[in-house]
């Protein structure tokens, strides 16, 4: 982003040059924004910074040139990106996969209808009916996933909060207060406390300016800003302020070096809400679906149409059946059933902590094969925490468990007395009021995050501080700053009337220069080359385990010298600032939390990669790493193998090297193509010092690899990572809204463990869809397979349009959505993630379990009956061969059954009809029993699931209500039927049942077998 005077770039000029090209110049928008942030007015002296904007730094811009800079640039806000219009989204629900299927259905059915209304002076009504119920489930269910998902994606609403609203300039030497959106490049800008920054700034003038810059980089401590130039990168330089931080204390002057989205909070909110997002897996699946079953059906409905033909029905007629066919294959209730499971997945989950935004992301965790993890408060608890002190020559180890059941050490050391009077009295931080009955570690502090630590170390271990404070009041202080990088203060006395103590901490090497004794055991001894040695190793130790170190000091004062009442100058140093007494080492750490070790560890038996990306540095990201087992024990990286071997690093084979830690300005300077090396060789990574346009490049570099990812993140500076990720997860407690916004899910505990507990519901909801859509497909077949006879051998209709409708959207429905609630067979987090291009949703083995084997023998079943009743009757098997067209005929009352006799045949069709349905019902009881398992027997995995249960009973209930029920006859034509008629169907029913249960005995048998290979789907 060039900052010249003129603005070199703009995206007007760049669209010109690309003959219009939208796309490409889309997609070149978007890497201009990957890119780091580029300016240089950081690196300006004043001068040069007054003449590059033509500004006087003490007056400010003429009010006429802010005009002409403002109608140049446009106002300082923000744009919204083009949002999809709520109709467009209701479309996309209506029309979208599967219903596109349903619609076809229903539009050939309607034009069966008319073309038969044409042709006969009574059309049966049964197409008419058929296309009017299928329309009614697509709108139903389109309602049902619109209103589901309506409360999600408003990602920009949120970044418009995040919005100054006034601004305090200097024009032309007078303060004014404008709407932060009049504000103007090269505009002369204060802050204070408590505002949020209008613009970036470049700072020329501050006084204790700290701004909290957590939202953009991840850092929760809060930045000092001053005019030096400090850092090469813009995001870490002192004198640069960002657009929309918070400012925390102090004030600063600044100039605006942008505006808008050129800001590099703008940057990232174009960036986030301009990415594509892929479709979820599951659409994938069920597009893949779609293909197979209208592959299947266009291909019986051609084969019958050529078949009817040559059999001599006329056109029309041969169209009609096609259609017939078509529409039969049609599995009606799968979309109700499809979205009811995913719902109610997404409801237990939520239940476990995991928000699911949008349905489909359900189930692209549970096939995740990478999770790009931040640190700081989703591994950690995010709140520093004492980990270990030194004195008396020893670490000593602090508690860091969230409960305080951990490590406790020895208290009674005289130079602990020291060392904890010290860090409680020479600490500004204090509890917030009212909170006496929490326990220490959850309290609310005021204060920096290291001395709330520390206060709250001192608290757990001597009692309470305030008292100890009380006693030893304060009575000079000279405040932390970056010079001289310590902190002091002046303290009378508890423990001799009349002297002072002086407590200093601050940074170790700095803290010991200042010191000419050590306290050991509660004596001054000479600090000594030895003692400095073992002060070195201390410290190296700890700054190894990428802890935070401060060291302690204390001077007691003499009284002869300093009597109570002394006047202590903090300017002129009227006291002693060196020859102290060292008293001690203490280091602190953002503690994991307690359930993620665990964590990390399912996902690695569940072949889930885990990577690590923060801002944090680098050591201190492979401690935490090390601590939860990202990195796991005895895995090296090439640092660590060089050390160990003493060669320089640079002769290190990375191959050999597992693990890997790789910082954010190495990052910079790789191509795509080393990235990928870098992912590929190394089972576990570690990304330090990342800037926010590094982790969507990390994520892109993994989905490259064919990897579904998922990305956790808080910071607005996740967002773009979080949306172009598979599956984007926030914060819901210390997430900013901009993240939670570009997020599929969140999780409400923040803790990384509920995303292991997504990641197992995810994979057992593609496994019981699979078993849902086995159950529902199977009895395609007993519906087709009449209407196929019926065409061939003509005779009469053993099932009608009707019950075919009583099945799918009758008694199939609350058996295939209970097969939602099955448990998992086997453990499904010891297995790898799905791989996408071959473990489909729906395969070729399950459409030939379904149709060609199960479906089949369910066929006969149905037929069965339909010739007993027919026999019992009068009309044996031999007499209905050929019969269709006498029988159909109305005006023909005489048609003789095999006796002889003459008959009125609508109700005994419509009886076989009633009896088919019966029928269907019996066998899908062991349908359902069968697709509860894949692998097991039914006997392993038992009958606990109590909405199967009542899934077959619903069933069987309503089919007897269908069936008894006075008034059917004329409402659905359905009869009632002769009890000895339900029983026809049961020994096929047993035979389905045996069938499966051989079957997966020698599934089990013969792993990888032939039988595995036709047959496991």
């Amino acid at each position: 982003m060039g900052h010249g005077a003129g603005r070199e770039y703009s995206p007007a000029a760049t669209t010109a040059e690309n003959g219009g090209g939208k796309k490409k110049q889309k997609e070149k928008e978007l890497d201009e924004l990957k890119k780091e942030v580029a300016m240089d007015d950081h690196k300006l002296s004043l001068d040069e910074l007054g003449r590059k904007y033509q500004v006087d730094l003490s007056k400010g811009l003429t009010n006429q040139r802010a005009q002409d800079i403002l109608a140049r640039d446009g106002p300082n806000a923000l744009t919204p990106p083009p949002t999809t219009p709520e109709w467009v989204k209701f479309c996309r629900q209506l029309f979208g996969g599967f219903s596109i299927l349903l619609w076809i259905g229903a539009i050939l059915c309607f034009l069966a209808y008319g073309i038969q209304a044409a042709m006969e002076d009574e059309p049966s009504n049964d197409n008419l009916y058929l296309g009017v119920v299928l329309a009614a489930v697509v709108i139903v269910t389109g309602c049902f996933s619109y209103y589901q998902e309506a409360k999600s994606s408003k990602i920009m609403d949120s970044f418009k909060n995040m919005v100054p609203q006034q601004a305090l300039v200097v024009r032309e030497g007078e303060k004014m207060q404008i709407n932060a959106e009049e504000v103007v490049v090269g505009d002369l800008v204060e802050v204070k406390g408590g505002d949020r920054v209008p613009a970036d700034l470049r700072i020329i003038s501050s006084h204790g300016c700290k701004v909290d810059n957590s939202s953009l980089t991840g850092e929760s401590e809060p930045q000092t800003r001053s005019p030096e130039f400090t850092h090469e990168n813009p995001l870490e330089t002192r004198n640069i302020c960002f657009f929309s931080t918070n400012c925390v204390e102090g004030t600063a002057r600044g100039i605006v070096i942008a505006t808008g989205d050129r800001t590099v909070m703008g940057r990232i909110a174009t960036l986030a809400s301009g990415l594509e997002v892929g479709r979820t897996p599951i659409a994938m699946e069920i597009e893949h679906f779609i293909q197979l079953i209208t592959g299947v059906a266009v291909f019986l409905g051609v084969s019958f149409f050529v078949l009817s033909l040559i059999l001599g029905y006329s056109w029309l007629e041969a169209v009609i059946f096609l259609i017939g066919i078509i529409v039969a294959n049609v599995p009606e209730g799968l979309l109700a059933t499809v979205t009811v499971c995913l719902t109610l997945t997404a409801k237990r989950m939520a239940r476990k902590n995991c928000l699911v935004k949008n349905l489909e992301a359900v189930e692209t965790l549970g096939s995740t094969s990478t999770i790009c993890s931040d640190k700081t408060g989703t591994l950690t608890q995010n709140r520093m925490t004492v980990a270990h002190m030194w004195f008396d020559n020893q670490i000593h180890e602090a508690d860091t468990t969230e409960d305080q059941s951990g490590a406790t050490f020895d208290k009674r050391s005289p130079t602990w007395t020291a060392l904890s009077r010290i860090a409680g009295l020479c600490n500004r931080a204090v509890f917030k009021a009212g909170q006496e009955n929490i326990s220490v570690s959850k309290r609310d502090t005021a204060g920096d995050a290291s001395e709330s630590a520390l206060l709250k170390c001192i608290e757990l271990s001597c009692g309470s501080v305030r008292k100890m404070r009380d006693r030893n009041p304060k009575v000079a202080e000279i405040p932390f700053n970056s010079t001289n990088k310590y902190q002091l203060s002046i303290h009378e006395r508890e423990d001799s009337p009349q002297s002072h103590v002086l407590v200093m901490k601050g940074a170790p090497e700095r803290i010991l220069d200042r010191c000419s004794t050590i306290l050991v055991q509660g004596k001054e001894i000479p600090l000594d080359k030895e003692m400095q040695d073992a002060f070195q190793n201390a410290y190296m130790e700890l700054g190894g385990l990428g802890e935070r170190v401060l060291g302690f000091c204390q001077l007691n004062l003499p009284s002869g010298k300093f009597p109570r009442g002394f006047k202590f100058d903090t300017d002129e140093l009227n006291f002693p600032t060196e020859k102290l007494c060292f008293v001690g080492l203490m280091s602190m750490i953002d503690p994991p939390r307690a359930a993620v070790p665990d964590a990390v560890g399912k996902c690695r038996s569940a072949g889930i990669k885990v990577i690590m990306v923060t801002g944090d540095h680098p050591i201190t990201a492979k401690a935490i790493a090390k601590g939860v087992g990202i990195i796991s024990e005895g895995n090296e990286t090439v640092e660590d193998i060089a050390a160990r071997l003493n060669i320089p690093v640079s002769q290190v084979n990375p191959r050999e090297a597992k693990a890997c830690v790789v910082h954010g300005s190495d990052l910079k300077d790789m191509t795509a193509e080393q990235l990928d090396e870098i992912l590929k060789n190394h089972t576990e990574i570690v990304f330090a010092r990342t800037s926010p346009q590094q982790k969507l490049i990390i994520v892109e570099g993994c989905q490259r690899q064919g990897a579904i990812v998922a990305v956790t993140g808080d910071g607005v500076n996740d967002s773009p990572a979080l949306k172009k990720a598979d599956i984007g997860i926030a914060m819901g407690i210390s997430g900013s809204d901009v993240s939670k916004q570009a997020a599929d899910m969140i999780l409400l505990d923040d803790n990384f463990a509920s995303i292991v507990t997504g990641v197992e519901e995810g994979r057992l909801i593609f496994d019981n869809l699979k078993k849902s859509i086995a159950y529902t497909l199977t009895s395609n077949i007993p519906e087709i397979t009449p209407f196929l006879l019926f065409i061939i051998a003509n005779i009469p209709l053993p099932l009608g349009t009707v019950t075919i409708l009583c099945i799918d959207l009758g008694t199939d429905m609350v058996p295939a959505i209970s097969l939602a609630y099955e448990a998992a067979e086997s453990d499904i987090m010891k297995r790898q993630p799905r791989n996408p291009q071959t473990d489909k949703l729906v395969n070729e083995r399950l459409i030939s379990m379904a149709y060609g084997q199960i479906g089949m023998i369910q066929a006969l079943g149905g037929f069965f009956t339909y010739f007993v009743i027919l026999a019992e009757n009068g009309f044996l098997p031999s007499r209905l061969l050929g019969i269709r067209l006498d029988w159909d005929d109305r005006s023909m009352n005489d048609l003789e059954d095999s006796y002889g006799q003459e008959w009125v045949r609508g109700v005994v069709e419509f009886t076989c009809h009633t009896a088919f349905f019966a029928s269907i019902v019996v066998v899908q009881w062991a349908d359902l029993i069968i697709c509860k398992t894949r692998r097991n027997s039914v006997f392993q995995q038992g009958m606990k699931n109590k909405i199967l249960i009542f899934g077959l009973l619903e069933e069987t209930a309503l089919a007897a209500f269908l069936s008894y029920c006075p008034g059917m006859g004329v409402a659905l034509r359905m009869y009632p039927l002769k009890v000895t008629w339900w029983f026809c169907a049961f020994p096929y029913s047993l035979l389905i049942f045996l069938y499966d249960e051989v079957r997966k005995l020698i599934l089990r048998r013969y792993p990888g077998g032939w039988v595995e290979k036709e047959t496991y789907y």
